[in-house]
């Protein structure tokens, strides 16, 4: 019958509190890395030609071109302790150096930022394209020099785009699975993994459909704060 068991040991379960914590690290750290990368993309994006900008754009949605379980094997062979990285940096090195990259918190976040890249990009840029560019000019001619402009007018007219880019990667972001299975230690499991884990490994499935709800429920209101920045940005 109906209960309301797996919310009441939510609420105590200290091993819930601890993982809905890492989920958001990990969440906020990956969606913040793929900003600061992802604005310099855009940017670049938006002063090309048309026909340039097509072709940088089947680069950047090469990603999508493989899964993402095949990326994530693919990053364990490139930053393993034997992977391409690292015996590049052994090399440099003379083999005094070699990073951990795998199995922990910097995996995860490398596997992240690797496919939320396309995802902040784009409205990024569909933002920057749609800027008047008599602005940018106007404040030109009015003595602003580059860093300025971008300051005073470019960044703050594509703030919707960041804000809607930010929003779709914590989304995305906070119900990933196969990424810190993978790429990640016993330290970063998110709570994808512990519906996964509750579900197979327990057989706990009143427990797994609870925490299952929670993460819906915070995916749904980081939609709807999407959908609010897609309406207000249409509406100007």
């Amino acid at each position: 019958g109906m209960t309301l068991r797996g919310y009441e040991e939510l609420a105590s379960s200290t091993l819930f509190a601890r993982v809905l914590g890492i989920t958001f690290d990990i969440s906020i750290t990956s969606t913040l890395v793929s900003l600061l990368v992802s604005y310099p993309i855009a940017l670049h994006l938006a002063r090309q030609t048309p026909r340039r900008r097509a072709f940088y754009m089947v680069l950047l949605m090469l990603p999508f071109w493989t899964s993402i379980l095949v990326k994530s094997y693919a990053f364990i062979v490139i930053l393993g302790q034997s992977g391409f990285v690292n015996e590049i940096i052994g090399w440099v090195s003379g083999g005094a150096l070699r990073l951990e990259m795998m199995f922990n918190r910097t995996g995860v976040i490398i596997g992240m930022i690797n496919y939320l890249i396309p995802f902040m990009v784009l409205p990024i840029l569909a933002s920057l394209l749609a800027l008047d560019p008599a602005l940018p000019k106007a404040a030109e001619i009015m003595g602003a020099g580059p860093v300025r402009i971008f300051l005073r007018v470019t960044l703050p007219l594509s703030l919707p785009g960041v804000v809607a880019g930010v929003l779709m990667n914590m989304t995305l972001s906070i119900g990933s699975f196969i990424t810190p299975a993978l790429l990640g230690g016993r330290g970063d499991l998110m709570m994808a993994n512990l519906v996964d884990f509750y579900t197979r490994q327990t057989l706990d499935w009143n427990l797994a459909s609870s925490i299952a709800v929670v993460l819906l429920l915070l995916s749904g209101i980081l939609v709807i704060g999407l959908m609010r920045v897609r309406q207000h940005e249409h509406a100007i």
